[in-house]
């Protein structure tokens, strides 16, 4: 896809009277020449690989480096013992990203939305919505739909790569694009869609990629569970009507503008922040 601003995309979608992800849908048509229905089963199997991702987890296997691995056990077992006090939905949603979060440090089949690193924000969102919900296939996939066309204004106006622009850039984006296809899923308008996806995307402004040892796994999984719920929150407050005041695109812009000039030693070289720590270091003479 090509969509370089929300701006556009909502006028686009106007002109020619049909929704955003709609719009999104046939740019995808256009772009690999497929119909209708071929563009939408793509879409939908990268849901269904979520939920194969999902099952698959093995509370039992950790990671080479054994910083990864059991958490999500964790996680599911303290919600079945009910001391969770999130609230059984962002329970979910946590248990979710964690487990997404270590398959991929465990090498396990997941779907990078929009990079390995963050693969548990958006599977995990609509995997509790999902479960929650119950919403139809189509659905899910017009929620899909939003989330990549979210990601394609991101990677072409900014950056989704933590080497490039810093955890922002991975885990903030996939924030925004789940907040995105939550609010398609709550029947939100393109304004609220765009207000959803500024609150995720302004909440992790400036945040650091700081991996111990090089790895893809602490901080890394974790912050995919800030990223969850953070989309949820900001869906909350533009379905409620909150408004940003600052347009989405300039809030993608500003995360640009942080990336650039975010000192190298905090974009995925493991040469400060976390990975400087006293922890961080004994986890590098390890490897």
């Amino acid at each position: 896809m090509s969509f370089t601003s929300m701006k556009d995309m909502i006028q686009r979608a106007g002109e020619e009277s049909c929704t955003l992800w709609e719009i999104i849908r046939k740019e995808d048509m256009l772009e690999r020449q497929v119909k209708k229905e071929e563009s939408m089963e793509q879409m939908y199997s990268l849901f269904e690989a979520m939920k194969e991702a999902d099952k698959s987890y093995n509370g039992n296997q950790r990671s080479l480096s054994g910083l990864s691995g059991g958490d999500g056990s964790k996680i599911q077992q303290a919600i079945q013992k009910g001391i969770m006090i999130s609230g059984d939905f962002i329970s979910k949603v946590m248990e979710g990203a964690i487990k997404m979060g270590e398959s991929n440090a465990c090498m396990k089949r997941i779907v990078a939305a929009p990079t390995a690193g963050s693969c548990g924000v958006l599977s995990s969102v609509l995997l509790a919505y999902d479960a929650f919900y119950h919403p139809t296939k189509e659905e899910i996939t017009h929620a899909l739909y939003m989330a990549a066309g979210i990601g394609d204004v991101i990677s072409n106006r900014a950056s989704i790569s933590g080497a490039k622009g810093g955890c922002q850039a991975e885990i903030g984006s996939a924030s925004a694009m789940a907040a995105g296809a939550i609010a398609v899923l709550r029947d939100g308008t393109a304004t609220q869609i765009c207000h959803s996806g500024a609150f995720a995307l302004k909440g992790l402004l400036g945040l650091v990629c700081d991996p111990i040892g090089g790895l893809v796994e602490v901080p890394c999984v974790k912050r995919n569970v800030i990223g969850a719920v953070n989309a949820i929150t900001s869906t909350d407050l533009a379905i409620a009507g909150v408004e940003s005041k600052v347009p989405f695109d300039e809030v993608i812009d500003a995360m640009a503008e942080i990336g650039e000039a975010m000192p190298c030693a905090y974009k995925e070289t493991s040469q400060g922040g976390l990975a400087m720590t006293e922890t961080g270091k004994h986890y590098e003479t390890m490897k």
